[in-house]
């Protein structure tokens, strides 16, 4: 009992100091959202868990929703401070460890660079402008606003629209207005090429119970998030196939952060890959882009 009075006491200074940051950047224009343990958004409500509401009616734009807790990761995302500082907000914040912000509420793009090799082409490719460095790489922040997508190229994903992004700082550097070759990087993205008769080049098995021997949900829960996501992807069969998947694969592996493992993430992986090649989304890129997610859902940093 004495360990756990230690611990919350411990977090005080850290949730005031978490709070400051959070109300400094509503006030300068930038929507933050608390990140929990992992660096990512908090669950949605019991209401909304597993997509149950069918998603905020106004999910194309940040802000408070009828939850009255952080609620749809981005989106919850606010400049009203009333909201930040709101009692139904305090569980949140106490448990947060991190910032996150929504880039486009803020009229911005952050191109994120996850790997030195990624660093070293953007040098190389990209006009120089503002820098925040990260524990992995760089985000390159550029003015205005462009559709988000993951993957674009190995160790990069666009921050932008319909996306979050850690706080890590102002950074150095003078922001510049978001070039063309940023916005070119998702041309191959934009429309998925018609569905053809492709599979995994490597087919593997499914997931089941016998690999997942540390998976702390029941097959069903798993089967029916699996499936769900699973739909999503098919779905797009005009657009995004690529980054749906990355958002699945994300979120799947979000729901076993909890778990002692082994959950079988790879067989999920490997189920959303082949929805999303079913698509038309070129293997490589797809593999990608479900990698990406699954580490981020684990709690991979950017």
């Amino acid at each position: 009992m004495t360990q756990l009075t230690d611990h919350r006491r411990d977090r005080g200074p850290a949730t005031a100091e978490l709070m400051r940051t959070a109300l400094e950047l509503a006030a300068h224009g930038v929507p933050p959202l608390p990140l929990r343990a992992g660096k990512v958004p908090f669950g949605n409500c019991p209401r909304c868990a597993g997509g149950a509401c069918g998603g905020r009616p106004n999910m194309k734009s940040a802000g408070p929703c009828q939850c009255p807790a952080p609620c749809h990761a981005w989106a919850a995302a606010t400049l009203d401070p009333r909201v930040l500082t709101s009692p139904t907000w305090a569980a949140a914040w106490r448990e947060a460890v991190a910032i996150g912000y929504h880039p486009g509420g803020a009229g911005l793009t952050v191109v994120d660079l996850d790997t030195p090799a990624a660093v070293a082409w953007a040098r190389q490719t990209l006009p120089r402008t503002r820098t925040v460095p990260t524990t992995r790489g760089q985000h390159w922040i550029y003015r205005s606003v462009m559709r988000s997508a993951n993957a674009v190229r190995p160790g990069v994903d666009i921050k932008s629209h319909m996306q979050y992004a850690r706080w890590l700082g102002h950074g150095t550097g003078r922001m510049l207005d978001l070039p063309s070759a940023v916005r070119a990087l998702i041309v191959k993205e934009d429309t998925t090429p018609a569905p053809r008769k492709v599979v995994s080049s490597t087919p593997r098995a499914p997931w089941s119970r016998h690999a997942a021997t540390g998976c702390g949900h029941t097959e069903g829960f798993v089967r029916t998030g699996l499936d769900r996501g699973l739909a999503l992807v098919r779905a797009r069969t005009e657009s995004g196939a690529g980054s749906q998947a990355f958002g699945v694969a994300r979120f799947l592996a979000v729901q076993h952060t909890a778990c002692p493992g082994p959950c079988g993430l790879e067989a999920l992986g490997e189920e959303i890959v082949a929805a999303a090649v079913a698509v038309g989304v070129p293997e490589d890129y797809a593999r990608r882009a479900v990698t990406n997610g699954l580490n981020t859902g684990q709690g991979g940093e950017s």
